[in-house]
């Protein structure tokens, strides 16, 4: 059974992805039915229903792998010091993404940044692997579902030419 001190550990790192996307929701629920829902979208958006619950779950996932790694590669003294300074490009990434794309409505500057995310967030998934391989299998449905938002930005980006940014 964990110490007091551990589940705190972990219920932080669980914790603090969470905290940028309750933040960025702010942004959505401001701009979603009056912007988001005009764009054309594709057949195979998901539903709106499943974001908060994909996200909160691929958070805590990634949060859980950043706590394994900083554990498993003595913190950031150690060899967890490059895959944790991944983890937090790509967290700071993803958070961007959100204001980019529904505070500021740029499609193609959401697209850049999402191209940047998803390359970040799988140097460190492989990263993570390295120091803790449960960290690095816990990121892979962040990826896929990176993959899916990505494509989703890249098909709104070209399907809604009246509301391209410059």
């Amino acid at each position: 059974m964990p110490d007091g001190l551990t589940v705190a550990k972990i219920a932080g790192a669980t914790i603090l992805p969470n905290i940028g996307g309750f933040l960025g929701s702010i942004a959505v629920r401001s701009n979603y039915d009056n912007w988001y829902m005009t764009l054309n979208k594709p057949t195979w958006t998901p539903p709106k229903w499943a974001f908060a619950p994909v996200w909160t779950s691929l958070y805590c996932g990634m949060g859980y792998a950043s706590y394994l790694v900083w554990q498993s590669g003595d913190g950031f003294n150690g060899k967890a010091a490059l895959p944790l300074g991944l983890y937090a490009a790509q967290l700071a990434l993803n958070w961007a993404w959100t204001p980019i794309f529904f505070s500021s409505h740029s499609l193609k500057w959401s697209l850049v940044d999402i191209g940047l995310l998803t390359a970040t967030a799988g140097c460190c998934a492989v990263a993570f692997y390295e120091v803790n391989e449960t960290a690095g299998l816990l990121m892979i449905p962040y990826l896929a579902w990176l993959g899916v938002a990505t494509s989703l930005n890249y098909y709104i980006y070209k399907h809604n030419d009246e509301k391209k940014d410059s």
